[in-house]
């Protein structure tokens, strides 16, 4: 009989990476954030109570974990469906799939954006990595409006940065009120493609 493969340090950790992040993401849908706690962390993926305060030494750890490994799994659907694309073309390829991704992982989302609320206090220290987020959002939107308008497919008088503003900031608002209704995603589609109708109009 064949021996067992042994895993390795590093995929043994990812496995359990990726365990905890599924905890930790069900916690604070189902009890909030304040509520989410390193030591059930630990426990409801499977592990000892101290291996979620090991890893990631307290809760802003986990957090930031969290916030980074959804965001990164977001960016790397939007760098797919977007290669290529720009202006309007972008944008509505974006939306889609951004409603795709709020029906295919409703929790990561909805706990992405529970992290991204609750850290808006003054005092969180979780501000800077929300702010990194929205940032790398909103250069994303620059770009798209700045190539299309090279391209001549939209008015130099367009202001790639107003654009910007007014389309992240709708994306943001969008969430906001699904989270408050979050098994209507009829609404949240109608407003993904109102959206799109407005930054068309935006655009041309």
């Amino acid at each position: 009989m064949a021996k067992a493969l042994r895993l390795t340090q590093v995929e043994r950790k990812e496995i359990s990476d990726a365990k905890m992040l599924e905890a930790a993401i069900d916690l604070i849908v189902e009890r909030g954030a304040e509520q989410a706690t390193l030591k059930d962390v630990g426990e409801k993926a499977g592990y000892s109570r101290g291996l979620a305060g090991y890893r990631f030494g307290n809760k802003t750890g986990l957090f930031d974990f969290v916030l980074r490994s959804v965001g990164d799994e977001w960016l790397a659907e939007l760098t797919g469906v977007t290669r290529g694309k720009n202006g309007f073309d972008a944008m509505a390829a974006a939306l889609d799939a951004h409603i795709a991704f709020c029906e295919e992982a409703p929790k990561h989302v909805e706990a992405f954006y529970r992290l991204w609320f609750e850290s808006l206090t003054p005092e969180s220290p979780l501000q800077p990595v929300i702010l990194g987020i929205h940032e790398r959002r909103r250069t994303d939107v620059i770009r798209w409006v700045e190539d299309c308008i090279a391209q001549g497919k939209a008015s130099v008088a367009v202001s790639p940065e107003l654009i910007a503003d007014q389309y992240c900031a709708s994306v943001i608002g969008i969430v906001y009120h699904w989270i408050s209704d979050p098994k209507n995603l009829d609404e949240m589609r109608a407003r993904h493609n109102g959206l799109k109708k407005v930054m068309q109009l935006m655009l041309s």
